[in-house]
């Protein structure tokens, strides 16, 4: 039997492979807690690039450029295959938004790097650069690491200085990036299944980290860091619906009748149906809720307004939101400075057209509580879903438990031992502000 004879594109093929092969074992002797996520990702031949690119399932390679850079810079490649690892694990392709794609596209690269540039392992370790040296010390100072703030910073700078951070961090190829950008306007979009598995496994990576008794360092913390920071953002929404409560809504509930019957009725019997559908069934739904503002002088009116933008779009989701709904916004420094009854989905944009802050003074969240309270003895809130108390953390909180849920949203760091332990706190990344 004559044997196959190998082409020289089939050649290169092979070798790519067993060269991504070699990579992934290299890495895996410096970061083992990143077994399974360095085989995630099904390598794919592809001559039509000349860097690594990934859609969340395949890593492309284009052989003969993988073969020419592995001969020369060994380092790179392997840098390069945990780049675009750590982009899915830090969701980098699913949670642009409505961002600028190429600002994005920057951003995100800029945070691997700078994780792969403090790691301090054999696989990652290389002389900084002064464009990198002088960035990250910006990023310091504006204490931010994740690709949403960098975002931010990039979006302050004249398009020239964009251009040349480019070329100092361009590493892999974003092309094939799911296009995520109409997500938040049509809530019908599930999240994708590769998403969902690459956020089940930054979880892995994170217990198998902790159950290995073994102390992270300083690099991989910051590593770790940035796992928290995306999923900070990515489960706002399930947050909030955590507040929900289970009530009833009138429409026909598809799992307590059968639909063939239905249909039969309305086919053959004078559009008479045999088994009339249940007009009900329980949901979990927002009916009441308080959001509380935060109008001090440290917190910025700009991040308020991106909060409520960001609330609201969650709320107005379908199967979300209550059609007979209260929502109070009440705005606070150290007093209640205003209370805004919205008591229907389309008084929402109307609010956030004539918003203005209202106050400037010190921080004390206990006004808020009591008010609340008074609202709740009143029966002016008859099934209060919880309390969200957006804030820079900054102030007095009271010491009793309240009866309702009580969340307090973080927008910069804050001291976590003077949260109240009975309270859920979650650390927010604004959406970035556009140029022009």
């Amino acid at each position: 039997m004559r044997s196959k004879v190998l082409t020289q594109a089939d050649w290169e093929a092979e070798k790519g492979l067993k060269i991504l092969d070699y990579l992934r074992n290299e890495i895996y002797l410096d970061l083992r807690f990143l077994d399974v996520a360095l085989s995630m990702l099904t390598p794919t031949v592809n001559i039509n690039i000349s860097a690594f690119a990934t859609d969340g399932g395949r890593i492309f390679y284009p052989p003969e450029h993988t073969i020419a850079v592995f001969k020369q810079n060994e380092l790179f490649l392997k840098r390069a295959y945990l780049h675009t690892v750590l982009h899915c694990l830090y969701s980098h392709l699913w949670i642009k938004g409505n961002r600028e794609t190429p600002v994005w596209n920057l951003a995100a690269d800029i945070a691997v790097e700078y994780v792969l540039d403090g790691l301090g392992k054999p696989c990652t370790k290389r002389p900084l650069s002064f464009i990198r040296q002088q960035f990250y010390q910006n990023m310091q100072s504006e204490k931010t690491v994740s690709a949403g703030g960098i975002y931010r910073m990039l979006m302050d700078l004249e398009e020239a200085e964009q251009i040349k951070l480019q070329r100092e961090f361009y590493t892999d190829d974003h092309r094939y990036w799911p296009n995520m950008e109409n997500n938040r306007q049509n809530p019908m979009i599930s999240k994708p299944e590769l998403q969902q598995k690459w956020e089940q496994l930054s979880k892995q990576v994170q217990i198998k980290q902790d159950q290995s008794g073994k102390e992270a360092g300083e690099g991989e913390q910051l590593l770790f860091s940035q796992m928290h920071a995306v999923k900070a953002r990515r489960t706002y929404g399930d947050f909030l619906r955590r507040f929900a409560r289970l009530q009833e809504e009138l429409h026909a509930d598809p799992d307590e009748f059968d639909l063939t019957y239905y249909t039969f009725g309305l086919e053959h019997l004078g559009n008479m149906p045999l088994v009339e559908p249940v007009e009900t069934r329980e949901e979990k739904r927002i009916r009441d809720f308080v959001i509380a503002v935060d109008t001090s002088y440290s917190t910025s009116g700009e991040l308020v307004q991106q909060f409520l933008k960001e609330t609201f779009s969650i709320l107005k989701e379908q199967n979300t939101f209550s059609h007979h709904c209260r929502i109070h916004i009440l705005q606070c420094d150290d007093e209640v400075q205003s209370d805004t009854e919205i008591t229907s989905l389309g008084q929402l944009e109307k609010l956030m057209e004539q918003f203005a802050i209202a106050g400037g003074g010190n921080t004390d969240f206990r006004p808020v509580f009591r008010y609340v309270n008074q609202l709740i003895e009143q029966r002016k809130l008859k099934n209060l879903g919880g309390l969200l108390y957006f804030t820079d953390g900054n102030g007095i909180y009271p010491k009793q438990k309240p009866a309702y849920q009580t969340a307090f949203l973080f927008l910069e760091e804050y001291e976590e031992d003077k949260v109240p332990a009975w309270a859920m706190r979650l650390k927010l990344e604004p959406d970035s502000k556009r140029k022009g």
